[in-house]
C-alpha cells in the first residue's frame, strides 16, 4: 500500500511539473472557446489522438483540426500542449482503463482475477472504437529532454499499474491462494511486463484470440499454492502405542 501511496505522490509530482513549465497559461484562460463548448468531448477527442500518434508524434495542427479548436481557444481552455496531454491521460485512465481493477477484483481466488484480466486486456487493446493497444504501455520512453516531465508521468503511470498489481498479488498471499514466499514484486512486475508485451503485439496487428494465448501462456508462470502447504504432521507421524496396541490381535 505505501508503495501505491509512492506511484500516486510520484503522478503529482509529474503533474505540478507539467503545470510549471505552462507558465501562466492558466491566468490567460477564459476567453477564445468555441461556441457550444463541450470540455469533455474535446478530452476525449485529444486522447484519442495521443493515443494514436503519441505526444511528440501529434502536432498543434492536428489537434486543431480534431478538436475543432483554433490555437487561442486550446491554449485558453487547456493550457499548454503538456497540459493537455496529462489531461488526456487522466481521461484515459477513467473509463477506458476501468476494466483493469474491475478485473483485480472481479474474483475472490487470485489466479482467476488474473485469467480474468488476461482476457479483458486482449479484448480491450483490440476494441474497434478506440485505437489498438494500450495509450500507457510504451509512450514517452524515448522523449526528449525538454518533455522529461511528461516521461516521468508516464512511468509513474506504469508502476501505479504495477503496484496495483502487486497489492492485488499481496490479497491473495493472505488469503492462502498463493504460497506464503510469492515475491509479489516481481510476480507484479511479470505480468506488467506481459501487459505491456500485449499492447505492443495489438498495435501490431495481432487478433484478439492471438492476445489472449499469449496471456493464458503467461498465465502458466503462476505459483502453485499446493506446493507451499505444509504436510499435515500426522501423514508422518507413527501410530502411538495405544493405536498398536488396539491393533494386535488378541492372544488365545
Amino acid at each position: 500500500m505505501e508503495q501505491s501511496l509512492e506511484s500516486e505522490e510520484s503522478i503529482v509530482v509529474a503533474k505540478s511539473a507539467i503545470s510549471a513549465r505552462a507558465g501562466n497559461a492558466d491566468a490567460r484562460r477564459g476567453r477564445g472557446r468555441p461556441p457550444k463548448f463541450d470540455r469533455d468531448v474535446a478530452l476525449r477527442e485529444a486522447m484519442r489522438l495521443f493515443w494514436e500518434h503519441g505526444f511528440e508524434g501529434t502536432s498543434t495542427d492536428d489537434l486543431e483540426a480534431a478538436l475543432k479548436m483554433g490555437p487561442s481557444s486550446i491554449l485558453n481552455s487547456f493550457g499548454s500542449k503538456e497540459q493537455l496531454y496529462a489531461l488526456a491521460i487522466e481521461t484515459y485512465m477513467g473509463e477506458p482503463t476501468k476494466y483493469f481493477v474491475d478485473m483485480l477484483n472481479s474474483s475472490p481466488d487470485t489466479r482467476q482475477a488474473f485469467e480474468n484480466l488476461v482476457n479483458a486486456a486482449g479484448n480491450e487493446f483490440t476494441r474497434s472504437n478506440y485505437p489498438t493497444g494500450c495509450m500507457i504501455s510504451l509512450a514517452g520512453t524515448h522523449m526528449s529532454a525538454a518533455y522529461e516531465s511528461i516521461r516521468a508521468l508516464l512511468a509513474a503511470q506504469r508502476a501505479l499499474s504495477e503496484r496495483l498489481l502487486a497489492d492485488r498479488l499481496r490479497r491473495g498471499v493472505s488469503q492462502g491462494d498463493l504460497p506464503a514466499d510469492t515475491n509479489v514484486e516481481e510476480l507484479a512486475s511479470y505480468f506488467g511486463t506481459v501487459f505491456r508485451g500485449m499492447a505492443v503485439q495489438a498495435r501490431d496487428g495481432r487478433s484478439r484470440a492471438q492476445l489472449q494465448a499469449i496471456g493464458h501462456l503467461a498465465m502458466r508462470a503462476w505459483p502453485d499454492a499446493k506446493q507451499a502447504l505444509p504436510k499435515s504432521p500426522k501423514c508422518n507421524r507413527p501410530p502411538s502405542v495405544g493405536r498398536l496396541r488396539a491393533r494386535r490381535p488378541a492372544s488365545d
